[in-house]
């Protein structure tokens, strides 16, 4: 008699992959040498089916399978030793499959899915080290695959040629969440990549070598601008603005080097630096070119250019939160606009600054000329600066 193989198989799963931690209604046991995964008949009304870990021969003479799993939406056929041609030998006999798992098959995608697998959500094809970025291109056009989990692969770049600078691409069209974890990713032309996705609002990046670099989370939430969720975490329309305004001052010399300038007509910033940086002049669109005063270097402990941690509180505003900004006291009124202007999306001329110190308890000082410093003024640190508008 020949091997047995476990088929475990669910009538109604929950949505999610956890449904395959509930217990299974059915458990059958099956001689793979008069049986396929795509010709078992009491199989047909199940939603679920897990054969893991189960090796099962698919003879090359024999006819195409003809047997439908009409209701079988989730299929885990993870650690079998099965080929991607055999997937898409039996496809047919899933019309309505919705997620396929295949993590550790040493699976390479050798040819498109064709007129199969169209209804598929999530694939799974992790700890599959044969695959590579050209094959991930003929999975590319599944139109409703929405959650693709490549983790383990040793996937180290991605490119969408259809697609240029601050364009989208047609490749992966409903893609809204992707899992590329413990990979050898260290370039950050990766990351602007997937801003091409137009879908694209969840990314899981963990433990790749890029996300080793200092502020790599910001960086990339600064990159991909669609993005409301990165490594499990969602990210809060603040934490946006922080990050992007923190992208944009950080690589602003850079960008003046390259030709960058605030004067839109001047602002031509050269072919190498779009390409690393593709968003760049989005933000700038976004919130305005950044100031001379925010690019310099910063010296704290120099008297004529110390830093203050100051407390910026808009006075008619009680839903918007406080807010904490160091800022050189040599800065002056005028810039202090431009950059709360930025912040807080309000033109320059509508705003109105005072200060209040802990040292003169229920006095507001005006900052009433533009062209005078903080420290003219007397701001010191842990000061409040108060904006209306």
């Amino acid at each position: 008699m020949g091997a047995q193989v476990n088929f475990t198989c669910m009538r109604k799963p929950e949505a999610s992959p956890t449904s395959m931690r509930k217990k299974p209604s059915q458990i059958f046991r099956l001689n793979p040498r008069l049986c396929w995964i795509c010709h078992v008949e009491i199989s047909t009304s199940y939603l679920l089916f897990l054969l893991s870990e189960n090796k099962l021969q698919f003879p090359s003479d024999s006819p195409t399978p003809t047997g439908t799993f009409s209701n079988l939406k989730i299929l885990v056929l993870n650690k079998m030793g099965i080929t991607w041609a055999e997937v898409l030998r039996c496809a047919p006999s899933w019309p309505i499959l919705e997620e396929l798992y295949l993590k550790s098959n040493n699976i390479s995608i050798s040819e498109r899915p064709v007129n199969v697998l169209q209804k598929m959500r999530l694939l799974d094809l992790s700890s599959n080290p044969a695959i590579d970025e050209s094959q991930l291109c003929l999975i590319a056009y599944l139109p409703r695959l929405e959650h693709l989990l490549i983790s383990d692969i040793g996937l180290s770049s991605i490119h969408f040629p259809d697609a240029g600078i601050g364009c989208k691409t047609s490749m992966f069209p409903s893609l809204q969440y992707l899992v590329v974890n413990d990979n050898q990713i260290s370039e950050w032309s990766f990351i602007n990549e997937l801003d091409k996705l137009q879908s694209l609002q969840a990314l899981s990046c963990t433990r790749n070598p890029l996300c080793e670099e200092d502020k790599a989370e910001e960086i990339i939430i600064a990159k991909i601008g669609q993005l409301k969720t990165l490594n499990r975490c969602q990210i809060l329309p603040e934490e946006r603005r922080g990050a992007e305004l923190d992208y944009q001052k950080t690589f602003g010399n850079e960008w003046k080097r390259a030709g960058g300038h605030p004067d839109p007509d001047k602002n031509r910033p050269n072919a190498e630096f779009l390409s690393a940086h593709p968003r760049y002049q989005l933000l700038c669109c976004k919130y305005g070119a950044p100031e001379d005063e925010e690019l310099k270097p910063q010296q704290p402990f120099m008297l004529k250019n110390q830093l203050l941690s100051l407390k910026i509180k808009c006075s008619n505003q009680h839903e918007q939160k406080v807010l904490e900004k160091q800022l050189p006291d040599s800065m002056t009124v005028q810039k202090v606009k431009g950059l709360l202007s930025r912040l807080l999306k309000v033109p320059v001329s509508e705003l109105l600054l005072s200060y209040e110190s802990p040292k003169m308890p229920g006095r507001e000082i005006e900052l009433e000329n533009d062209l005078q410093s903080l420290q003219f003024y007397s701001v010191e640190n842990g000061d409040c600066l108060l904006v209306r508008w």
